[in-house]
């Protein structure tokens, strides 16, 4: 305020202003994590998906239910990034019901398998054994995998988006990868 007058000058007003328009905590948080979730939202959405483009729409229609409901968001019930997997989850099995199919899950995204002609022959042999080591594990072994490896999740995020106790889900994962690994043995 001007001491003389008692008008606001207009340094004050502009710091108020800015200082109103700045982003929230809560956003700039979101922001970080969609930052540092994009891809792997992806690659695990395609994975559960088969459909590049649908896997897209997923992707985004999960980001946007998590940006509403991102103020609702508990820190004491979990991670952030295990409640946007579980979000993004919840997004593909409602586009799977939607489409009218049980979700069958994939090795590997579509658009992965773009890579072979960069690859190793060596390289593109072990990709094929480890694809078809995936299709013979049950969907639900699959999912454990592509949460592991494609979303990047701990064993407690994992278990948060499944529903699942820590200890379960690390059980299930640890089945699922030697059944993975006997299946690569075996196609070697």
């Amino acid at each position: 305020m001007d001491s003389d007058s008692g008008r606001s000058t207009g340094m004050e007003q502009t710091l108020i202003a800015e200082a109103k328009d700045a982003p929230r905590a809560g956003d700039i948080a979101f922001e970080r994590l969609y930052r540092s979730s994009r891809d792997d939202v992806y690659a695990y959405v395609a994975s559960l998906l088969r459909d590049g483009p649908a896997a897209e729409e997923v992707t985004a229609a999960a980001f946007e239910r998590a940006y509403r409901k991102r103020n609702r968001f508990d820190p004491e019930r979990g991670e952030p990034r295990a409640w946007l997997f579980g979000i993004a989850r919840n997004a593909a099995l409602d586009e799977l019901r939607r489409r009218g199919r049980q979700a069958e899950l994939t090795a590997e995204p579509a658009d992965l398998e773009s890579f072979g002609s960069t690859e190793s022959a060596e390289h593109q042999e072990r990709r094929l054994a480890v694809s078809a080591a995936l299709e013979r594990l049950e969907p639900n072994e699959r999912e454990l995998v592509a949460l592991k490896f494609f979303a990047s999740l701990a064993n407690a995020e994992i278990a948060q988006v499944l529903g699942l106790t820590e200890s379960n889900a690390g059980t299930k994962l640890h089945r699922a990868m030697t059944k993975l690994r006997e299946a690569c043995d075996g196609h070697a």
